[in-house]
């Protein structure tokens, strides 16, 4: 059985670079970004006054994402695209509850979840590209692109390319990404893997299995029970 962290304050089971350096297409000047799943000593969970926050977003030199695990499982079943790459991407850190949890990837997504769930995303990026939110439209357009094509290599063969320099878009993305697009152009690219991505949805039958989720959540509260 593993053991439990032995301080009282929450502890990292998993932490993976995501972002520019993880798609192959980091510059020079490319921050790092991280995501990562941690653990809550269960006593907690049950004091008086407890307020669960399950995300967590830091920004310092590096920026990081983090979410609990009973929250990262709830978004994993609903197919949440920045959840699930979490479960695929380099790992900087992990112990034996985050390579477990990993292994839970087959089991915890299902085709028509992930389906709208990618597409909720990508039509967010999309509008985010049109309207040049913060100024920076090519990042959400290489975005809107890479996720499509991601969501529609997860319908095929039930995983998707981190490294999408060495997809098939992967020139195209890179290229998207250093501003060299025009709106419409990106726009019909998304229309194309969108098209994808439904025909493949329709031959696609994987499905969640939400129980196995509960079983393993339990058995990680129950090791970090104070």
């Amino acid at each position: 059985m593993k053991d439990a962290a032995t301080s009282s304050i929450d502890a990292c089971i998993l932490k993976v670079v995501v972002g520019s350096h993880a798609h192959g297409l980091a510059g020079p000047d490319s921050d790092k970004d991280y995501r990562s799943v941690f653990v809550l000593p269960t006593a907690e969970l049950f004091r008086v006054g407890f307020k669960y926050q399950g995300t967590r977003m830091m920004k310092e030199e590096e920026d990081e994402t983090s979410w609990e695990i009973g929250h990262f499982l709830q978004l994993a079943l609903q197919g949440h695209p920045l959840v699930l790459e979490t479960l695929v991407a380099p790992v900087v850190t992990m112990d034996d509850w985050g390579a477990e949890l990993r292994q839970l990837f087959p089991r915890l997504w299902s085709a028509q979840a992930a389906y709208e769930s990618f597409l909720n995303y990508c039509d967010n990026q999309r509008k985010k590209m049109l309207e040049k939110k913060d100024g920076r439209p090519a990042k959400y357009a290489a975005a809107y692109v890479r996720v499509l094509f991601n969501l529609c290599e997860l319908l095929e063969r039930g995983t998707f390319s981190i490294r999408i320099s060495e997809t098939p878009v992967g020139e195209a993305v890179a290229r998207i990404k250093a501003g060299h697009f025009r709106p419409g152009e990106v726009i019909d690219m998304g229309e194309h893997w969108t098209a994808e991505a439904a025909r493949r949805l329709r031959t696609c039958s994987q499905q969640a299995r939400p129980e196995l989720a509960d079983a393993f959540l339990l058995r990680v509260r129950k090791a970090f029970l104070r």
